[in-house]
């Protein structure tokens, strides 16, 4: 096939999924060009790398002055933030130039972020001379993010924001669905919530659905997997990966340091916290105790916590983890942290809404906890046993194996193109439709 994959922000191996999906989709045959914006140096660099793999590229830059006047224009016409963030009118320009070539079989956009360019390539159609579909990749339901968010948000801030964007992102998801040929999603949890928004909006006006699909995640097991050379001296260390800078991320680790740990240092004082993962924000940085280098294995002061920020690469840290913990008070969608520490053979901790979207079976492949009580009684449990802490993370890894591949990720995706048929028909009242489309783009 040839894929025209938008993408509004530069895929690496922190934003995983399209990373991962695009080198599949190249690895099968398949001709694809990737339609991106990056915002810094370092993204600028990725390119180079994903250009090297055999990608055509259509890349541009995202200024912060037009992200600025993207988020005035989107309060202006309450617009959800994400919806608009990414809007840049140079990418729009050569998404229509490449869809006026006539060679693309489908148009894949990611996220909320990357709708817009979705709905101008649904404006386009008509007017090109060979049809192809238009498929969404949503990720995760962002409005039943923010509904977690405001009521569970660490800060203040962070309730208000949420509570202010979940109306305009409610509304803005439930029409999309309705637009877009397919809807993808990476849980079926995210599924049924996109569902029971287009169900309520069906209510107000009664209209057809697309179809809503899952297409999981997957692991590269070849990058992570265990490391046979395990250092003997390393003290407890727990380990807590992600980007720092993300809302769910951010409550999740002052739950742990404030919350979970003290009770696990009550018993095991020299147990060290890593928190490990790009862009902290303020809130995290400000719980680290001490700064260390993690090749150095001397031990830290008692109740040592260790914020990294940017690392080369996680792998030594999940692998050489005594154990890793995803402690999230809230989140959706698939937690890549959690199957990554599994595929490297770390024996985890998680909260169910870690691991709500994955088949694992707790008390097997890992250790399941949400009280905080609980989660810090399975922490000790997984410190004072070695045979245990074996066990757990030999069936971790296996259930990654079994689970989670992203060749059979885009096989699922590969289905759902071939089936994705263009509407020829609006899928709401013409007028309410072009109306809204007309706002977008």
């Amino acid at each position: 096939m040839n894929i025209l994959y938008v993408v509004p922000y530069v895929p690496n191996r922190i934003r995983v999924r399209s990373f991962q999906l695009l080198n599949s989709m190249l690895r099968r045959g398949h001709q694809v060009t990737l339609a991106t914006l990056w915002e810094s140096d370092a993204e600028h660099a990725d390119l180079d790398a994903l250009r090297a793999d055999g990608l055509r590229l259509l890349a541009f830059p995202l200024s912060r002055g037009r992200v600025w006047r993207n988020l005035l224009d989107a309060g202006v016409r309450t617009l959800p933030l994400q919806a608009r963030y990414s809007w840049q009118p140079t990418l729009a320009a050569a998404v229509a130039q490449e869809l006026a070539g006539g060679a693309v079989d489908v148009v894949h956009v990611e996220h909320l972020r990357g709708s817009e360019y979705g709905l101008a390539a649904l404006d386009l159609r008509p007017r090109c001379d060979k049809p192809f579909p238009v498929v969404w990749d949503s990720v995760d339901c962002i409005s039943h993010l923010f509904a977690q968010a405001a009521r569970q948000s660490h800060s203040l801030k962070g309730r208000t924001m949420a509570r202010v964007e979940l109306a305009r992102t409610r509304r803005r998801e439930s029409w999309l669905v309705s637009q877009f040929d397919t809807t993808i999603v990476t849980s079926t949890t995210d599924r049924e919530a996109l569902l029971t928004l287009g169900e309520a909006a069906g209510r107000r006006r009664p209209r057809v659905t697309p179809p809503v699909e899952v297409v999981g995640n997957g692991v590269d097991l070849a990058y992570f997997a265990p490391s046979d050379a395990l250092p003997a001296d390393m003290p407890p260390r727990l380990v807590f990966s992600g980007k720092m800078s993300y809302h769910a991320n951010v409550t999740a680790a002052v739950h742990l340091v404030e919350v979970i740990m003290p009770r696990v240092w009550a018993q095991r004082p020299d147990a060290e916290l890593w928190i490990v993962g790009k862009d902290p924000a303020a809130a995290v940085t400000a719980l680290a105790t001490t700064d260390a280098a993690w090749e150095d294995h001397a031990p830290l002061p008692p109740r040592a916590v260790v914020v990294t920020g940017t690392v080369p690469d996680l792998r030594p840290y999940l692998q050489q983890a005594t154990v890793a913990v995803a402690p999230l008070v809230y989140g959706a969608g698939i937690q890549n942290k959690v199957l990554e520490a599994m595929a490297c053979g770390a024996p985890v901790v998680a909260s169910s809404q870690a691991t709500g979207a994955l088949a694992a079976q707790p008390g097997r492949d890992l250790l399941a906890a949400d009280s905080p009580g609980d989660f810090a009684a399975a922490v000790l449990t997984l410190l004072g046993d070695v045979a245990l802490r074996t066990q757990v993370a030999a069936a971790g890894r296996a259930y990654v194996v079994r689970h989670h591949s992203w060749d059979a990720a885009l096989a699922h995706l590969e289905e759902l193109y071939r089936w994705a048929r263009p509407v020829t028909t609006p899928l709401v009242p013409a007028p309410v439709a072009r109306q809204e489309l007309a706002g977008t783009v």
